[in-house]
């Protein structure tokens, strides 16, 4: 591919049609959310919890969902006025943590 328009271009269509692809998604109509929403329909809607936070920086907090039963997750970031949009998701979440380190609830 030395066709520096190939190049660029094709993986822009890579990214649109996987942005397509992810329409069909029932929660991609969320996009941002206050945060109360957005966790509300994560947690009664698709039966995620919350598994794992980390600080981003002063204004910013991911946060990780996942279903147990179904193995869907999704990536969260929660900023300081109050929202949360969601950034990624997918299926088939793996939680390599020994068992002996897992909450047991």
């Amino acid at each position: 591919m030395n066709d520096p328009v190939k190049r660029f271009c094709l993986p822009l269509l890579s990214l649109s049609l996987a942005s397509s692809a992810n329409a069909a998604s029932p929660i991609s109509e969320i996009i941002c959310a206050p945060r109360e929403e957005m966790t509300s329909k994560l947690t009664h809607q698709f039966g995620e919890t919350r598994v794992a936070t980390g600080v981003r920086d002063i204004e910013r907090v991911m946060e990780i969902w996942t279903s147990e039963s179904s193995g869907d997750w999704t990536m969260l970031m929660t900023y300081a006025d109050g929202n949360s949009c969601i950034v990624a998701m997918g299926e088939h979440w793996n939680d390599l943590r020994p068992a002996s380190e897992k909450d047991p609830t």
